[in-house]
């Protein structure tokens, strides 16, 4: 299959590319940099330069493609107006990339974060919020979803808040850069709050999976940890990195903090069942232990 990818080049991106041309898929990555050009054709991908802002560019690779995976994402979230840009260019980007696919029968498979359901983990029936700050990014899901019965062959990957990779990734990695910032590894709340997690080359494996075969219309959970506590996380950060281990406020987290106190374990069980997915790397917690100093 000649698949096209956005993002191709990132923590995830990179692991989703090295995952397809191992089974054999032809991979075109959308490059927005000359370095990362350059990194996706070290990794056997054929780079495309552009962003997410170029829609022209988006829709001529979809139209020449057998398939389409996104990942791209801004992550500037310094700023509540950095993140609202980051949501209003994906939405154009991804109902650019879908309309070029209707009527084809093509995978279209984005990406999304596991929704939150007090009190029990969420699972792949429960819908995406679409409050908070990045809430718009789930309006732009369900409208690729919802062009599944106009043939476009579309599902997303629910990605925890944290996938790693090396002791580094998502909200944890988050967590550590805090941590080398102000000299203490922090954590919000009481840090009894849970969050999912995967192992980006975990993650990679379902990515392809649901381009490969993924019904239309459908939404799947790459959770391997169901739940971990951040304070679990900050003391194994603390300790590696030799520092305090303390809770503090939810505003040094930024536009993110309140999301970052929120419990919101997740559930994969029809994910492993229906895809045949199985993930087998290392958990967070033990990934951590690779952090350096």
């Amino acid at each position: 299959m000649k698949v096209f990818i956005t993002g191709g080049t990132g923590l995830i991106g990179s692991t989703v590319v090295a995952e397809l041309l191992a089974a054999g898929h032809n991979v075109t990555a959308l490059s927005r940099s000359a370095s990362s050009a350059e990194r996706a054709e070290a990794a056997g991908a054929t780079p495309l330069r552009g962003s997410l802002t170029d829609l022209e560019v988006l829709r001529t690779a979809a139209g020449q493609a057998d398939g389409v995976v996104h990942l791209a994402f801004s992550n500037d979230f310094s700023s509540p107006e950095s993140v609202a840009k980051g949501v209003a260019e994906e939405a154009d980007a991804l109902a650019a990339l879908a309309e070029t696919l209707i009527g084809t029968d093509r995978p279209l498979v984005t990406v999304s974060g596991t929704p939150v359901t007090p009190g029990r983990p969420s699972t792949e029936d429960d819908p995406l919020s679409t409050a908070g700050p990045v809430g718009g990014r789930s309006d732009s899901v369900a409208r690729v979803l919802a062009l599944a019965p106009r043939g476009v062959r579309s599902s997303t990957v629910r990605l925890p808040r944290t996938v790693h990779h090396g002791g580094q990734g998502g909200f944890t990695g988050l967590l550590t850069e805090n941590a080398r910032r102000t000299g203490v590894a922090g954590y919000p709340g009481d840090g009894a709050q849970r969050w999912p997690a995967v192992h980006a080359l975990d993650a990679a494996v379902l990515f392809r999976l649901a381009l490969e075969k993924a019904p239309g219309g459908t939404s799947w959970h790459a959770v391997a940890d169901e739940g971990v506590a951040v304070g679990d996380m900050a003391e194994v950060i603390g300790r590696r990195l030799g520092l305090p281990v303390e809770p503090v406020a939810e505003e040094t987290f930024g536009p993110l903090g309140p999301v970052f106190a929120t419990d919101q374990p997740a559930s994969s069980t029809r994910t492993r069942a229906e895809l045949g997915w199985t993930p087998v790397r290392p958990g967070l917690l033990a990934d951590l232990e690779n952090l350096e100093a």
